[in-house]
């Protein structure tokens, strides 16, 4: 029992002494200490203020061909909308284009001759918008502003007699559609994903580089000892960062967290340690930092567009669909999401947090097992 004891007490002291040496490592160095520190907080400054999908702050040009009290009334509603910043009045459909052409404008309006007549006949008119398909998102949300607007304008001056069947819209888990609540939690994971990738991946990289990883390989550590060692900085410094960066957002930014915060502290622990697992095994098959940069991006692009953050997993292809199965940032993503807004269940979180530590599993022994041929 002593000497099981004795051998136990040699491999923790042993793994301690590398976990010690990788976080000097990472500390020492000026610009390292940068990256993973001040980095991630000047981006999570930046991108509060900066990324949005919203479409504020419109140009519109506006043909008024009618030129009477209804058209210009139309148009004041346009200038009197938050989300349209400017309005230029054109006398053809060339200045028109060529204010498009130019991106002087996003959308245009064109007011026939007959719309007041059509109004007071109560007869259907039209109102042709121009939108610059060059940017598709923002010329579909634009249009769809300058349609609502028309329409409320519609239901104004044309009340219906007859009984009409109303929709109202309700917003759950964010009533107002508040876009900085959405693109603040996002940024966290993305930022979280990026600090922990390059943590590890140029972990081993960096040594093999300077040519101490040969001094790894002859040390009494054994594969696991060393997978171990690499492991706890990086999943520690990346766990704090990623705490302070939710702090941050909820504090500063008025985020709501209306879910449990051991769930949500559980989550980040499996979901970076899988994260992790991936950085290991980028770096274990790389034999230079510069390798190790460039898998980091061959698996960080993909791992963003197939997490459901672009587009809806659902709309994806079925063989697409596929593969985020195996994407720790899809998990990562829709469950922190979920804690934030909704208390997500425990269960539901547990469904999710499986995924990832059988993510980590896979990666973190083909990890060991690099570095066990390796020793070999």
């Amino acid at each position: 029992m002593r000497e099981i004891f004795t051998g136990l007490k040699q491999k923790l002291s042993r793994v301690i002494s590398l976990v010690k040496k990788e976080f000097i490592i990472i500390w020492k160095d000026p610009k390292s200490r940068g990256m993973i520190v001040g980095l991630p907080l000047i981006q999570l400054l930046i991108f509060a203020n900066a990324i949005t999908m919203e479409v504020t702050n419109i140009d519109m040009a506006v043909l008024d061909r009618a030129n009477t009290t209804e058209s210009r009334e139309l148009i004041s509603k346009f200038d009197d909308s938050t989300r349209f910043r400017k309005i230029i009045y054109v006398n053809n459909e060339n200045d028109i284009k060529n204010l498009i052409a130019n991106q002087k404008v996003q959308i245009a309006l064109e007011i026939q001759n007959d719309f007041s007549n059509s109004i007071k006949a109560k007869r259907p008119t039209y109102i042709q918008i121009i939108a610059d398909g060059r940017q598709t998102n923002s010329a579909s949300i634009a249009s769809a502003y300058a349609s609502q607007i028309i329409g409320e304008y519609s239901n104004f001056v044309v009340p219906q007699k007859s009984v009409s069947i109303n929709s109202v819209i309700r917003n759950w888990y964010n009533p107002n559609l508040n876009y900085r609540w959405f693109i603040m939690q996002t940024m966290v994971v993305l930022l979280a994903l990026v600090i922990t990738l390059l943590l590890t991946a140029l972990s081993i990289a960096r040594e093999k580089e300077n040519g101490t990883f040969d001094q790894l390989v002859v040390s009494p550590l054994s594969s696991g000892e060393i997978l171990i060692g690499k492991t706890i900085p990086p999943l520690f410094i990346s766990l704090a960062l990623t705490t302070i960066m939710t702090i941050i957002v909820t504090i500063f930014f008025d985020v709501p967290l209306v879910g449990s915060k051991l769930l949500l502290l559980l989550l980040f622990v499996s979901a970076l340690l899988s994260i992790v697992g991936v950085g290991l095994f980028i770096s274990s098959i790389c034999k230079t930092q510069q390798q190790a940069i460039l898998g980091v991006m061959t698996f960080q692009i993909p791992a963003v567009l197939l997490s459901g953050f672009v587009s809806p997993i659902e709309d994806m292809p079925k063989i697409a669909q596929f593969i985020t199965l195996f994407n720790p940032l899809r998990y990562f993503l829709s469950t922190t999401r979920g804690i934030f807004f909704k208390d997500m269940a425990v269960q539901d979180v547990m469904t999710n947090i499986l995924p990832l530590l059988f993510i980590a599993m896979i990666t973190l022994s083909i990890a060991s097992w690099t570095f066990k041929r390796k020793l070999d």
